[in-house]
């Protein structure tokens, strides 16, 4: 059995055709696949709400 810190979730994802297309593109810049383009996305902004969490606690 996989380890639950290593395996992945699938979960639907519904995108308009235009955000599709869009994302399609950077992806391609980028030398990814769109569900890689789709966790980079995602990661960078969670990473980014991190931050501005810690940095919110902290200046209080």
């Amino acid at each position: 059995m996989a380890d639950s810190t290593s395996s992945k979730k699938q979960i639907p994802l519904r995108l308009s055709a235009s955000l599709y297309d869009e994302l399609a593109r950077w992806a391609d810049d980028d030398f990814r696949s769109i569900n890689g383009q789709i966790e980079y996305l995602l990661t960078q902004a969670v990473k980014e709400r991190r931050k501005k969490t810690f940095k919110e606690k902290t200046d209080d």
